[in-house]
């Protein structure tokens, strides 16, 4: 019996993604798990360090070196919050500056990996993705 381990292929896809996506990126200085923060930051302007680890799905510790190397490159500033441990996350003009680019980086992966893929395919693709993750919210 031919086993479908649908969480295994959808890690090694995401590897595979990430990997060319540094690819293009790192010779910018940025990685896709800091890219995956600018892409966060980008839309919502502004977070804490918590909303970051969640939407992220990494711990605390792991967040806080990522965010010590961007802030040191100059990608992005905190500032202290309501208490001292809440840290308040912001991108810098740098990072808008380079937004553009890199989004482009980006997409040009996801086109090398979209090919000979049709729009129905893609649809029923990216239900059963959101679908999945809503079940392991849930679970």
């Amino acid at each position: 019996m031919k086993m479908n381990l649908y969480g295994h292929k959808v890690n090694q896809l995401a590897r595979s993604f990430s990997k060319k996506v540094n690819e293009k990126i790192s010779p910018l200085g940025l990685y896709t798990s800091q890219w995956g923060i600018i892409i966060y930051l980008n839309e919502k302007k502004q977070c804490t360090q918590v909303e970051l680890s969640e939407y992220l799905c990494v711990e605390a510790p792991t967040i806080t070196r990522t965010l010590t190397r961007m802030e040191k490159m100059g990608w992005i500033t905190r500032q202290e919050g309501k208490d001292k441990r809440e840290r308040h996350i912001k991108l810098t003009e740098k990072a808008y500056e380079m937004f553009p680019t890199l989004c482009e980086a980006s997409s040009n992966v996801q086109a090398d990996a979209l090919k000979d893929i049709n729009k129905e395919e893609l649809d029923i693709f990216n239900k059963v993705l959101e679908k999945m993750m809503k079940n392991l919210e849930r679970g």
